[in-house]
């Protein structure tokens, strides 16, 4: 089991974390929001959060889930978001959604930077990606800049046109689009007989498809993974699931990939962290990845 934090970002970083809350940087501004994994004390006092936060997300007293920002000065409701690096260059729209989000988990750099070598390396012309519960696509970038023929998939469609805008925003085109329950998509998918050479799971712990299909981790996700196994390649093959659900051990991954993809899968797992300024790991969930590429 290993521990995986992205180094190369430029435009974010964790300043401060504690008190079940986490200050961030998203280029120019500085975001105080919720995080439950946060149970230690703060560095940095109550008052020079206060001082350097742009927007601080309340939560609603009568939901788990959403609330909203409390802006200062000329924050902005939206703004552009980049990640840049030798081999990439994403830029995304970030907003202040009532659900805490901005549209970007700054820990799965790591992960943008794996489809990125993973692609690059193999040598099929247009390899095959499927993107499930896809969110703002920023996974879907990476691996459309790195040459791929890309299926996005989600059940959200405001979700699906942020994603374009952010395609559009880093210079790219034609990726596919899909509105759909993820669970749904891959049973039709295995059906047909289709294959990819690489899949990107992004589950939540629990959702809603279009037509109101119902999502539950710890019940789908075994008929996903046993399903996914259909649908990968046997050569020149990538595969990625990242899991945020509280309690949700890297352990239950493990057991998983190797029930569904075979013993001798050569696979990376454990956690995703992002150290904040002074030196306290936050954990950021769980993951699993393999290739039968030299990454």
């Amino acid at each position: 089991m290993i521990l995986l934090s992205p180094d190369q970002h430029t435009d974010y970083q964790l300043i401060d974390s504690g008190g079940f809350e986490k200050l961030e940087k998203f280029g120019p501004y500085v975001l105080s929001r919720p995080e439950p994994q946060a149970i230690w004390d703060k560095s940095l006092s109550e008052a020079e959060w206060d001082k350097r936060s742009n927007a601080v997300f309340k939560k609603d007293k009568n939901s788990q889930d959403k609330g909203q920002w409390i802006t200062k000065g000329d924050m902005p409701d939206k703004w552009v978001f980049q990640y840049r690096t030798k081999e990439l260059h994403l830029r995304t729209k970030l907003a202040l959604s009532s659900f805490k989000h901005v549209g970007v988990f700054p820990e799965q750099a790591t992960n943008w930077d794996f489809i990125s070598r993973t692609l690059k390396q193999m040598p099929e012309e247009k390899p095959s990606v499927l993107n499930l519960f896809a969110y703002t696509g920023i996974a879907s970038l990476a691996a459309k800049s790195a040459g791929a023929d890309v299926t996005h998939v989600d059940s959200v469609k405001q979700v699906i046109s942020w994603s374009r805008e952010n395609m559009d925003l880093s210079g790219l085109s034609n990726i596919r689009w899909v509105v759909e329950d993820a669970l749904k998509f891959v049973q039709r998918e295995v059906r047909r007989g289709n294959k990819y050479n690489g899949l990107i799971l992004d589950p939540p712990a629990y959702g809603r498809g279009p037509d109101g299909e119902k999502w539950l981790l710890e019940e789908s996700l075994n008929e996903l993974l046993r399903l996914c196994a259909q649908l990968l390649k046997e050569k020149n093959f990538f595969f990625i699931i990242n899991l945020y659900s509280l309690g949700f051990s890297a352990l239950i991954v493990e057991n998983l990939i190797k029930a569904h993809f075979g013993t001798e899968i050569k696979h990376e797992f454990g956690e995703l962290f992002i150290p904040d300024s002074f030196g306290k790991k936050l954990p950021l969930g769980v993951f699993s990845r393999f290739s039968d590429q030299n990454v």
